[in-house]
């Protein structure tokens, strides 16, 4: 099966993507290095204005978008924080779908990027359904975390930031939520350190995409249980799970 991600747009990302959000610090943390017995690397990914890596999907995805048009997305607060400020630099509207329960902090940060912040259902999968359906009747873009190759490509620019240090790596642990920083990355680990083990990691309270992998079928979760807002998901996306397998 050949991969949806293509090295050299990853490449090209680059250029796309706000350098305040690139080339994050990487380094040996020497207390977790100790306490796990091996060489832990940590890579830090809150130095900038959104306090996570979703600047380099939101830009890489934005970057293709006219001057004057209006993209919609869902989210549980980091993208849409993301696309606010992506969008506001290009001159673009943004509309935010984000759950009832969606941290408040969040949704005032993404209307003080400026985005307009619409809350429909209970949890981020509610809220994914609504934008699709808003997007669709009044023919605006839409962005989709992870289901998007451009979000994918752009959290992919980590993968290659880590292959730049000067030291083999055994093993590379990422957040896995909807899946587009999981497979970013390891499509740059796997095309030039194909040693090197890529490990998604799940919250408890969020279970469905490792389980999905897992069992290699699709396994929605009926309600999820979590503090970590960014990686609860119910739904799985099927093009994100087939790209895990490769």
């Amino acid at each position: 099966m050949k991969s949806r991600l293509s090295i050299e747009n990853i490449k090209n990302a680059f250029n796309n993507i706000d350098p305040v959000f690139l080339n994050t610090p990487q380094f040996i943390c020497d207390p977790l290095s100790e306490s796990l017995g091996c060489k832990t690397i940590l890579k830090v990914e809150t130095l900038n204005p959104i306090r996570c890596f979703k600047g380099r999907s939101a830009f890489n995805y934005v970057s293709k978008l006219k001057e004057g048009s209006t993209l919609v997305c869902a989210s549980a607060g980091n993208l849409g924080q993301a696309v606010a400020y992506a969008c506001t630099r290009k001159n673009i509207k943004s509309i935010i779908f984000a759950s009832k329960n969606a941290n408040p902090l969040k949704i005032e940060r993404m209307k003080s990027l400026g985005a307009e912040v619409i809350l429909k259902g209970d949890d981020f999968d509610d809220a994914r359904i609504f934008a699709k359906k808003y997007a669709l009747e009044n023919s605006f873009d839409l962005i989709e975390d992870s289901l998007d190759v451009e979000t994918c490509e752009g959290a992919g620019t980590i993968g290659m930031e880590l292959l730049n240090l000067d030291t083999t790596l055994d093993a590379v642990l990422v957040a896995l939520g909807n899946g587009g920083l999981l497979t970013g990355v390891a499509r740059c680990i796997k095309e030039y350190s194909p040693n090197t083990e890529v490990i998604g990691v799940v919250a408890k309270g969020a279970p469905a995409m490792a389980d999905s992998f897992e069992k290699s079928c699709l396994i929605n979760s009926e309600s999820i249980d979590t503090i970590a807002d960014g990686i609860a998901i119910r739904n799985p996306i099927p093009e994100v799970l087939e790209e895990m397998k490769i």
